[in-house]
């Protein structure tokens, strides 16, 4: 009777997954539709809607996969109902692999400090 009961807890039924998909389809479309407002068709359609969103393109589209990547790390990766200790595996190899990224971007750009001053090579 245990069993049962704990086993329906870490389940999430197939209505909770066809919500999540809807939600990922959404936010998917709201980052063609960011796109296509800046840089797309759109852009000369809503000239104000564009030159408010273009400075914060990158910053909106990595907000917007972050939150998608959650989505799919807690319900399609069951992350959300397995041990904590595995949330915690994931997200401090998340976390150096955070780290690494931004270190090798720091290094690369003043690497071309070096050879490239002024956007000429010496």
């Amino acid at each position: 009777m245990a069993a049962h009961a704990v086993e329906e807890h870490t389940h999430t039924s197939a209505s909770k997954y066809i919500q999540i998909a809807v939600v990922l389809f959404a936010l998917t479309a709201l980052e063609v539709l960011l796109y296509e407002a800046c840089f797309g068709h759109l852009k000369e359609s809503m000239p104000g809607l564009a030159s408010s969103l273009g400075p914060y393109f990158v910053q909106l589209l990595l907000i917007l996969s972050a939150f998608k990547f959650w989505l799919v790390a807690m319900f399609y990766m069951h992350l959300k109902f397995d041990m904590k200790v595995l949330s915690w595996v994931f997200g401090f190899s998340l976390v150096i692999a955070s780290v690494v990224i931004l270190a090798l971007i720091a290094l690369f750009t003043y690497n071309r400090t070096l050879w490239w001053i002024g956007g000429v090579k010496w």
